[in-house]
């Protein structure tokens, strides 16, 4: 039998409500007698008219029927799907006001997840990194991005559209022009999603595992000014099994798109800036956006951007920091961190292209990167050469392998084995999902005087601080950086040193 919730309320009531806080997805938070309200699109300092939609015992989701008295800190997005479309949940707050929510969000984990003291973490967190606001009718924390993915999908109508997932959901919303990426990625979706229409190419059905387009991922180097344009396919078409149907669809039997490719290809390179046009094929019925195999069909395999002061060589499947802007006040931030002066030993782990690796080395010893992807350890291979580089060693392999590996002499190409166990400083940069267990074993083993922890999740980085402090290192900096304005989401540089 089926254990009820005992929700003193029930779907559909309505209520007035002042909204007093946030929560850590952005909703806003208001209470009716104790009992939670979680609110999609309401400001702190609103007062709004909520119905219920879903409740439970001690707190219940409610809908935005509508706004009584808005906030002062309320602002009119400029983007007119803001709202339905859910990448941007805070967009229609004033950007002081999510600096200091963003600030609020990692001091919260910190304290409730990671068990520091309120007042010990109120004594090391420095102030968060924002964007500047600059003149102009769309201020500096819009059009930061240099990297979208946008899915394709399929409207009411049959017709092929491009668009983003609305909140917590597969339906796309459709948009061409994000606002917060480059205004070429319209002229790029639309040449492509003409294409599909005048050559009845289907799109991706996540359902059925059926049809073809499933992606578009466009990159743009800011300092460059290079465009690299991915397409994201699934190349057995609408049957697996049938070759022929395969060609018929278009695609070859290895997976290269060829229907009318040239006219899609002889469009694409018209738009000023492209460099580079690939098809990426991912044949599995998965969330993951790309797969393993890789064709160019024009130009480069990689486009070339510059961030604090190295050139960097970016392929499809490389990591590289979504905003170049704050990705350079981040890194400087670590790089101040890490206090170097020529003649330390780093290990950079989860390197990516090697972005921060190849900072540090300008400044360290020598320096050690680790990456699972091998196309990201060949372009960070290539940019310490076309950089000059010549202190700075990469691994293809899980962190957490490699770096045991490392540590019980299993892996032994390396000049000066001593001093790479024995670091100065060890960087870790993870996915969201933060540190895997054995390589924070490893980091403890292997003893640095510094590690220097930047987090893209502040409830990850809070769970593995415990650790590391549990493990003989003391919390000594904490500085969340701004890099994805309008959203809920915010990096932060932590410093750590070796207790005696």
């Amino acid at each position: 039998m089926a254990k009820k919730d005992n929700s003193p309320y029930q779907k559909g009531q309505e209520f007035l409500i002042k909204i007093e806080d946030f929560g850590n997805d952005g909703e806003g938070i208001g209470k009716i007698d104790g009992y939670t309200l979680f609110v999609k699109d309401a400001v702190i300092g609103d007062l709004v008219k909520v119905s219920i939609m879903k409740s439970k015992k001690n707190y219940a989701y409610a809908h935005l029927d509508e706004i009584i008295e808005p906030s002062p800190f309320r602002v009119d997005p400029p983007c007119p799907v803001s709202r339905a479309c859910g990448g941007c949940q805070i967009q229609n707050l004033s950007y002081e006001k999510q600096l200091e929510f963003k600030k609020d969000k990692v001091r919260n984990n910190l304290i409730r997840l990671g068990g520091f003291d309120a007042e010990f973490i109120d004594g090391i967190m420095e102030p968060v990194i924002g964007m500047e606001d600059e003149k102009g009718e769309i201020p500096a924390y819009f059009r930061y991005r240099n990297k979208a993915q946008f899915p394709i999908g399929t409207d009411k109508n049959g017709m092929p559209i491009a668009g983003f997932y609305a909140g917590r959901t597969h339906s796309i919303i459709p948009v061409k022009d994000c606002l917060l990426g480059v205004e070429e990625n319209q002229e790029i979706l639309e040449i492509v999603l003409d294409h599909m229409k005048k050559n009845n190419i289907p799109a991706y059905n996540e359902e059925t595992g059926r049809g073809i387009f499933r992606h578009v991922l466009i990159r743009k180097g800011f300092t460059s000014g290079e465009i690299m344009v991915c397409i994201v396919i699934n190349s057995a078409g609408d049957n697996k099994k049938n070759k022929k149907n395969n060609r018929k669809e278009g695609l070859d039997t290895n997976g290269e798109y060829i229907k009318n490719q040239q006219n899609l290809i002889s469009r694409l390179a018209s738009i000023d800036g492209i460099k580079s046009i690939s098809v990426n094929i991912n044949n599995e019925k998965t969330n993951v956006i790309l797969g393993r195999e890789l064709h160019t069909i024009w130009g480069e395999d990689s486009i070339r951007d510059t961030l604090c002061g190295i050139e960097f060589s970016i392929s499809p499947l490389s990591f590289y920091q979504v905003n170049p802007i704050q990705t350079e006040k981040l890194y400087n931030t670590a790089i101040s961190y890490a206090g170097l002066t020529g003649k330390e030993t780093v290990w950079d782990l989860y390197c990516g292209i090697g972005t921060i690796s190849l900072s540090m080395a300008r400044k360290a010893g020598h320096v050690y990167g680790v990456e699972v992807i091998p196309q990201a350890i060949d372009n960070a291979k290539e940019n310490a050469v076309n950089n000059n580089i010549k202190n700075a060693t990469f691994y293809v392999g899980k962190a957490e392998e490699v770096l045991p590996a490392f540590y019980e002499k299993k892996v032994i190409d390396t000049d000066d084995r001593e001093k790479a166990l024995h670091p100065e400083v060890i960087v870790v940069d993870p996915p969201r999902k933060g540190c895997d267990k054995d390589c924070l074993d490893t980091m403890l083993k292997m003893a640095p005087d510094r590690i220097v922890y930047v987090s893209c999740d502040s409830a990850t980085l809070s769970r593995d601080l415990r650790i590391l402090v549990d493990g003989g290192y003391e919390l000594k900096r904490v500085r969340p950086c701004d890099m994805f304005p309008n959203t809920v989401h915010v990096e932060t540089v932590v410093l750590l040193t070796r207790v005696n």
